[in-house]
């Protein structure tokens, strides 16, 4: 609508016609999950580089990766990443004694224990158990008051009962709290008899330079996003596009869980991927694994096939910064992430991330030979190879995935890349009159950014035609779709494929005297 003009004048307006550039979004920003001296618990937290880790979380320790993988990411070339720190590990404490119940039944054991409470800093906190107030309350119901040096905090009316109105004791302190997390202990009790009875119980959190895996359970380390915790709490970082957990196998080495627990975590890493459909899982083989070992248990026993992720085998040998001068076997998974970093610095998410040093890594756990690749790579099985004169290099360059369309890692990552670059460059057409102008709008502004994601060559094609089309027209908005509040724009990109074999042909020749004779 044109404005209103009432007296003699000039008048300048500004009319908004141009172009909405779409600009590229990032593809190089890791989240990782494992065990930390200290730092918070259970919640994502934003790391520029590997000192800021350090103040956060600690040094290294003695039975965790978490370290190891998330220094050897920015040695790498990796840049700001995200850390979430799994419970059980060092640098916390979780109350041992028994809490009494309120109500136990006949012959109960009073040391049988509820609820285990965790502190997520260093210094004393004291947890008061008390009664609510008042007439006619639940007996299931008490309240937690936490204090500490530096804070109190308070959790009134919680209770073991979930469901409508019920303010659970697990949710709401692990929700709210900043100086502890809480864990319910299975029991045979009634909801009630599981209350803690009144006191007061002491949480002492020593530092520890050794990681001690408490009863981690599989399900811990998937976690939940709404609590914000393990890998679906991934969800509350929107600029993550590679999840490692190299921790899930210092908890498998530790024996708190099985392989059937490995494959549940790195399962739900790759369904996280799949679900944000921005993101991609780097998964770390068992220890210890023949090649042939390693292909029975990717392929049989857990039966991976995503285009979301992708494995690599064996573990790498790094400098222990706690030994005397031996080096120390550990999931690749966080070096792997650096790469991938590095790479697309370099020379673009459309380039594979294989064929580059891995650096500081002095060893492999296996040497592998070339026909022993030839029966990994056919099923996605990304080979660390030792080349003389050429280092340690990554030598694959496949996704887990059956499909062929989505067997290269640079492709599905790639397309990540393209679709939220896209979904976030146009979000300035949402409630815009559907009509022809805005589809030619739409048009010119993903033809103008696929232009450039060609030019860096990403898409194959001698020309912008053959390498992508962008179609939003009548066909595809009918009066249907326009009357569904929707508008339908159809994209086709001809992304470029590595060279994963390079073949030569060489055949004797006469020479061009012979062949004119």
């Amino acid at each position: 609508m044109s404005p209103q003009y009432l007296s003699p004048g000039v008048y300048v307006e500004e009319v908004d016609k141009g172009a909405k550039p779409i600009e590229g979004a990032g593809t190089s920003v890791a989240a990782f999950i494992g065990f930390a001296q200290k730092g918070p618990v259970n919640y994502p937290t934003f790391i520029a580089n590997w000192g800021q880790f350090v103040q956060t979380f600690g040094e290294f320790m003695p039975g965790s990766y978490l370290a190891h993988a998330v220094y050897g990411y920015f040695h790498n070339g990796g840049g700001s990443c995200y850390v979430s720190r799994l419970p059980g590990g060092g640098g916390e404490a979780e109350e041992s004694r028994p809490v009494a119940q309120a109500a136990l039944p006949s012959g109960a054991q009073p040391s049988i224990t509820t609820l285990n409470v965790t502190a997520l800093e260093e210094g004393e906190i004291k947890v008061e158990v008390s009664r609510p107030v008042g007439e006619d309350v639940p007996e299931d119901l008490f309240n937690l008051k936490v204090i500490s040096s530096k804070a109190e905090e308070t959790f009134e009316n919680v209770t073991f009962r979930r469901g409508k109105g019920a303010r659970n004791v697990v949710e709401v302190v692990n929700r709210e709290s900043k100086l502890i997390r809480v864990a319910e202990k299975e029991s045979t009790l009634s909801i009630a008899e599981r209350t803690p009875a009144p006191g007061t119980y002491p949480l002492t959190a020593a530092a520890t330079q050794a990681v001690v895996v408490r009863e981690i359970s599989p399900t811990a380390i998937v976690g939940s996003a709404e609590e914000r915790s393990g890998v679906n709490g991934l969800e509350l970082c929107d600029d993550v596009t590679m999840v490692v957990c190299p921790d899930v196998m210092a908890a498998y080495q530790a024996g708190a869980i099985s392989k059937e627990g490995v494959k549940l975590v790195q399962t739900a890493m790759l369904d996280h991927a799949a679900n944000m459909r921005d993101r991609f899982a780097i998964l770390d083989c068992l220890p210890g694994q023949s090649p042939q070992e390693v292909k029975d248990w990717i392929v049989n026993e857990a039966g991976y096939d995503s285009k979301y992720g992708a494995v690599y085998y064996p573990w790498i040998k790094v400098a222990n910064p706690l030994g005397n001068g031996e080096g120390i076997f550990v999931p690749p998974s966080g070096h792997m992430a650096g790469i991938y970093a590095r790479s697309d610095t370099q020379r673009g998410v459309h380039k594979a991330p294989a064929n580059e040093v891995v650096q500081g890594c002095i060893g492999l756990e296996t040497q592998i030979t070339k026909s022993e690749q030839d029966s990994l790579n056919p099923v996605g099985i990304n080979c660390i190879r030792a080349f003389p004169g050429r280092g340690i290099r990554v030598w694959g360059a496949r996704t887990i995935s059956s499909d062929p369309s989505w067997r290269y890692i640079n492709v599905r990552r790639l397309f990540n890349f393209v679709e939220k670059s896209i979904e976030v460059g146009t979000q300035w057409t949402v409630f815009e009159p559907n009509d022809p102008r805005l589809w030619a709008r739409i048009r010119r502004d993903v033809k103008a950014f696929l232009t450039r994601v060609w030019r860096d060559g990403a898409l194959f094609g001698n020309t912008p035609d053959e390498a992508f089309y962008v179609k939003c027209d009548e066909e595809l908005n009918t009066v249907e779709v326009r009357d569904a509040g929707q508008v339908i724009i159809e994209v086709g990109m001809a992304p470029v494929k590595p060279a994963e074999f390079v073949i030569f042909r060489i055949s004797q020749w006469a020479g061009a005297s012979a062949v004119a004779e």
